[in-house]
């Protein structure tokens, strides 16, 4: 049975379709022009990085200034250890990328898109931020 049930508006207030009707139509359409299953987990991956605060933390810190494991490390009040482990992730979801300058490694972001999605996300929390008050 579809419902076209969902929850809008306050957090009491459920909103249900009055009748019980599929359009074909539209969702012939959208399934047509949805990601496939391995895009869809592959993005569902990329935001699960994106769900713990010490890699938003690494990220943003990157989006001023290409930064070595231990300028992060102090920046954060971490270990070396914990932001390498960090780095790790964010270098095999290419969210980050590596340059050795002799002894040294910095890390800068990836590429464009990673200041994109990082600066869409502050945008959207800071108008929702604003929004409330």
């Amino acid at each position: 049975m579809n419902s076209c049930s969902h929850v809008g508006g306050s957090m009491d207030k459920k909103l249900e379709c009055e009748i019980d009707k599929s359009h074909e139509d539209v969702i012939e359409y959208v399934r047509e022009n949805m990601l496939d299953n391995y895009y869809s987990s592959k993005l569902s991956l990329l935001f699960k990085v994106f769900g713990d605060d010490t890699r938003v933390k690494i990220l943003l810190s990157l989006l001023n200034k290409e930064l070595c494991v231990c300028d992060i490390s102090n920046l954060l009040n971490m270990t070396h250890s914990a932001i390498s482990h960090q780095l790790k992730v964010l270098r095999d979801m290419n969210l980050v990328k590596a340059r050795k300058e002799g002894k040294e490694v910095y890390y800068s972001l990836g590429d464009d898109h990673v200041e994109v999605i990082l600066n869409i996300g502050i945008e959207h929390i800071m108008e929702e931020h604003y929004e409330n008050k």
